[in-house]
């Protein structure tokens, strides 16, 4: 399987491209005709040049629309530590999830208000975005392919969840090599549909897993303000609607944790200590919201 590595050309060493990686024949095997006709399809869009023309959709075509829709209502705080972060090591953002755009929206703000390269992968629930064409059709007009790897996890065929093994390695490879990349990750798991705003759910320890095994850098992030209502959330721009904030953290020092064995209780703590990080975001935009109020 290709790996990204060093080749000598005169005096020059060029840096080659990690290239994804492909299931094992037991794995792919669970999957049906159009689940394997997904897969295929979005790891290809998702490798070499196919890769390179659609992050270059994201930047110019992906990140415009979604300025003109927020561009009245957003807030964006810490965009600086982004800017800071290493090109050379892959860097993981972890955020609540309360709305379907939320990375999308955090995406946006890092190709327009930063100079970095950025490589975009969004790790996604395969059901609907991978078991169906109207699913790929949503994968291409809101992430352009970046929704990958997907996980089965939580389909009712235990045994698609076989597939999930080649999903883990894929991820941790994306997170521990490769120029520019950028993963968006919701610890949580799922969305939060609770009113109130700085609500968490419990943390899940995969995304512990992948960061004790490909220790990329890591950097929390809080979001409010955006809904799941999208012509409201376009409309509220020009008719008043709620601010958008997003607050970046600085990158969270792990290596605590990786002095400790590599089992299930370290992910979990991992996964529950960049949840704290977000909280603590989340506490500042509570504490500037109450002070806009008064």
């Amino acid at each position: 399987m290709p790996e990204t590595s060093l080749e000598k050309t005169g005096d020059k060493a060029i840096k080659m491209r990690s290239e994804p990686l492909y299931p094992e024949t037991q794995e792919i095997a669970v999957l049906n005709a159009t689940e394997r006709a997904g897969f295929s399809l979005t790891r290809r869009m998702n490798s070499g040049r196919w890769k390179r023309f659609w992050t270059f959709c994201q930047r110019h075509i992906g990140s415009l629309w979604i300025y003109l829709a927020t561009y009245n209502l957003m807030n964006v705080f810490g965009i600086e530590n982004v800017e800071r972060s290493e090109v050379s090591r892959p860097l993981l953002l972890v955020a609540n999830h309360r709305s379907f755009f939320d990375m999308y929206t955090v995406s946006s703000v890092i190709f327009r208000r930063t100079k970095r390269p950025v490589e975009l992968y969004f790790p996604v629930r395969a059901k609907f975005f991978y078991t169906s064409p109207v699913g790929w059709f949503v994968n291409l007009v809101m992430g352009w392919w970046s929704m990958y790897p997907p996980f089965f996890r939580e389909e009712k065929e235990a045994v698609k969840r076989e597939f999930d093994k080649f999903s883990l390695r894929e991820l941790t490879r994306v997170c521990s090599e490769g120029h520019a990349h950028v993963i968006g990750f919701h610890p949580e798991g799922k969305r939060n549909l609770s009113d109130d705003p700085y609500d968490q759910l419990p943390a899940q320890p995969g995304i512990g897993k992948v960061i004790y095994t490909a220790r990329p850098q890591v950097i929390p992030v809080f979001i409010a303000g955006l809904g799941n209502d999208l012509p409201k959330q376009i409309l509220g721009n020009w008719n008043g609607g709620e601010k958008v904030r997003i607050w970046f953290g600085e990158p969270v020092d792990l290596s605590e944790f990786y002095e400790k064995s590599d089992r299930l209780r370290t992910h979990k703590e991992i996964a529950d200590t960049l949840m704290e990080h977000v909280a603590e975001l989340g506490e500042k935009d509570r504490e500037l919201v109450k002070k806009l109020k008064n």
